[in-house]
């Protein structure tokens, strides 16, 4: 099976899957993915001291449990990927195929560099969803009736007339006839992507390396954050 198919308009780099799950790296270059992948797994991934060592997706596997996990190293990305700057549609492409996503972040630039900020940007763009839930949002074509509305929520998120905000963004996709359930207090965004139906929603570990370059007090605050760990 490959592992390169995905959206964001790229052709994946072809890595079989395996294991009981996939976790893919990503991050810019430079920020010690492949010392990470050779750390917990056998497999030797090229480290040196410049930029874009890894020029292919280098798989290896960590048992855990007695759960094996694929842990892929992927080529480092940069601001533009989203758009097929340097190999990142590629990069990206494989990552719509994992199970979870570590972003290995430099501990010590990150204030400076906002590498977080921009690599969420970058995915959101391609449509994965970090840490998110699916909007509880039930949307069923019809042939013929309009749009019909139901909620179990207030939409306080919609402005001053969410009926109105639906049937509009709805119209601007070619839904003139359906029926829409809202469970989910959302926002214009989260309707689009209900209403797209092929975003990923998936779970993001954010990995702060070379954390020795900064202070106890910093360490202290990067470790506290959500869904973060420091290396």
């Amino acid at each position: 099976e490959g592992g390169g198919g995905g959206g964001g308009g790229g052709e994946g780099f072809s890595v079989t899957r395996s294991g009981d799950g996939r976790v893919a790296m990503i991050g810019f270059p430079s920020v010690g993915k492949s010392t990470l992948l050779s750390e917990v797994t056998e497999t030797k991934s090229l480290c040196a001291a410049y930029e874009f060592t890894t020029l292919t997706c280098i798989p290896g596997n960590l048992m855990y449990n007695g759960t094996k996990i694929q842990l892929l190293d992927l080529p480092g990305i940069i601001e533009g990927a989203a758009h097929g700057k340097g190999r990142g549609k590629e990069v990206i492409s494989v990552a719509k195929t994992a199970d979870l996503i570590l972003m290995v972040l430099d501990g010590g630039k990150e204030q400076v560099n906002r590498h977080r900020e921009i690599l969420e940007n970058e995915l959101e763009t391609v449509g994965l969803r970090l840490n998110k839930s699916p909007p509880n949002v039930k949307l069923v074509p019809k042939k013929l009736g309009g749009v019909k509305i139901n909620k179990t929520c207030e939409l306080t998120k919609l402005g001053d007339d969410p009926n109105k905000v639906v049937t509009q963004v709805l119209g601007e996709y070619k839904m003139h006839n359906c029926d829409v359930l809202f469970r989910d207090d959302v926002t214009v965004d989260e309707l689009v992507d209900v209403v797209q139906g092929n975003r990923k929603y998936v779970r993001c570990l954010y990995v702060y390396n070379k954390v020795d370059m900064i202070s106890i007090e910093e360490v202290d605050k990067l470790a506290r954050e959500p869904h973060s760990v420091v290396v």
